[in-house]
């Protein structure tokens, strides 16, 4: 395969894994958003389960084609960490926003009858009151502000992005072989989600807020989705950018070069580009990796 089809191939496989993702996660944010009753009323685990699987479906999709960054936070601590292609940064984040776009414009086919239905009944509308905007895109919570929400999505991606690197280290004897990482790298999003996820919705990635924010604002929510309330649109972009880069930075400097047959002042084996297909040791070190999802805002 050429290097330009196996490129054209990444990107590609990062904008279906953020697809995915959104496609799980939104549509449960329907299901808790939309419906009264709804199915998780006394299950919220159920919600934030779903996103973790969503996440995990999708490192099982594409994992071997993109290493499944899935999330812009994580590609920009690959590239300062772990020798990812700065070249490809770029790229890698607007091929997940776009499959951001696409996930939404797939959950709201499937559930604008009931959006208008929602919006009807309780005499919202989309861009004035941002009534049923939680499907979509993600805002502050009880007594959360936006600076205060800032400094939470840096402290819950840099937990994401931690515990990315710790499942996905090489020298990690502890970490989870590559066909069985999806899965915890899934259950860490859920435990994100379940143990904050009323804050400010866990965007924990900027591609999961800011690809379903622009969608909903071409598709009738306006002022709500930009600049929205308290001007939010940007701290689900730069919390979680500024929260991965930390994250990562920690398990790097402060375990990493504790871990067994870790020798730091050899150079380190090359990373490839996309995650291995099987787990062989050595196991190489990032590659299928993260993301991140949310729940909808209360």
């Amino acid at each position: 395969m050429s290097e330009r089809k196996r490129y054209l191939g990444e990107l590609i496989a990062e904008f279906i894994a953020v697809m995915i993702i959104i496609i799980f996660g939104d549509s449960v944010a329907a299901m808790i958003v939309l419906y009264d009753p709804n199915p998780y009323q006394n299950a919220y685990w159920g919600v934030a389960i779903v996103w973790g699987l969503g996440v995990t479906f999708a490192i099982y999709a594409t994992g071997a084609v993109s290493g499944t960054h899935a999330n812009p936070a994580v590609t920009l601590a690959l590239a300062l960490y772990r020798g990812f292609s700065w070249k490809k940064v770029l790229p890698y984040c607007a091929a997940q926003v776009l499959g951001g776009i696409a996930g939404a414009a797939v959950v709201y086919l499937n559930f604008h009858p009931v959006i208008d239905h929602y919006n009807l009944t309780h005499h919202f509308t989309r861009a004035g009151d941002g009534g049923a905007a939680g499907v979509f895109f993600t805002h502050p919570g009880l007594a959360v502000t936006a600076m205060h929400s800032f400094v939470v999505q840096i402290v819950l991606t840099g937990v994401l992005v931690f515990g990315i690197f710790a499942i996905t280290c090489q020298y990690n004897t502890m970490a989870p072989q590559a066909n069985s990482g999806a899965l915890i790298i899934g259950l860490l999003v859920a435990a994100i989600g379940a143990s904050s996820g009323f804050l400010d919705a866990w965007a924990i990635n900027p591609a999961r807020d800011f690809g379903p924010r622009t969608f909903a604002f071409f598709a009738g929510w306006g002022a709500s989705a930009f600049p929205s309330p308290q001007h939010y649109w940007w701290v689900p972009i730069a919390g979680p950018l500024v929260g991965g880069v930390v994250g990562a930075g920690i398990y790097q400097f402060t375990l990493r070069p504790f871990m067994p047959n870790y020798t730091a002042d050899l150079p380190a084996p090359p990373v490839p580009d996309r995650a291995p297909t099987t787990a062989a040791p050595p196991r190489a070190e990032p590659v299928y990796m993260a993301p991140n999802s949310v729940t909808p805002a209360p």
